[in-house]
């Protein structure tokens, strides 16, 4: 191919030699850029991207590791709180003798004990409703703090309180509790 050039370069004057030059060097140097420049950049922009994209992940990955450093620690305390009690703990019968404790044991109307069996655990959660008739509110907030503050992990789940007619200051109280139990 070259030998086929060779006559017709031999016919050009050097400005036109000169001319072809330059236009091979700008069409090389575009094929370079082509074909290695560009590339490199793009392919260069796509590892930034992939970067940011993993460091991202990686933030959110640390967090949820805190997250669950978190309730890992909360599930440990709450298993050994869970530990601490007493065998044969039942909610129905410690909420009668702290009704006991408190001075409103008398003052109950009903107490209604109901479980249900959780899933996929050997858990049950332990609810009793309770209601009290005719007890002040210091009565009621001294009940409620004792349950709620008790190291056997117990809630009040619902509360209800009905001023009562007759006597003024006493309160009709009807309460949910609940518990996990095995």
């Amino acid at each position: 191919m070259i030998r086929m050039l060779r006559p017709f370069l031999a016919k050009l004057s050097n400005r036109e030699k000169m001319a072809i030059s330059i236009g091979i060097g700008f069409v090389a140097i575009f094929i370079l850029v082509q074909v290695a420049v560009f590339p490199f950049f793009d392919a260069r922009e796509r590892l930034e991207r992939r970067l940011a994209s993993h460091t991202i992940s990686y933030n959110e990955i640390k967090q949820l590791r805190v997250k669950y450093s978190e309730l890992q620690n909360r599930v440990d305390n709450s298993k050994t709180r869970f530990n601490r009690r007493q065998r044969g703990f039942t909610l129905f019968s410690f909420l009668d003798k702290l009704a006991g404790q408190v001075g409103i044991k008398e003052r109950i109307t009903y107490m209604k004990p109901s479980s249900k069996k959780q899933k996929d655990t050997s858990f049950r959660l332990s609810l009793v409703e309770m209601k009290l008739n005719g007890i002040s509110m210091e009565q009621i907030t001294r009940f409620l703090y004792r349950i709620e503050t008790s190291q056997n992990m117990i809630h009040v789940r619902r509360l209800s309180l009905n001023k009562k007619e007759e006597k003024g200051g006493l309160l009709n109280v009807i309460l949910q509790v609940e518990t996990f139990e095995v």
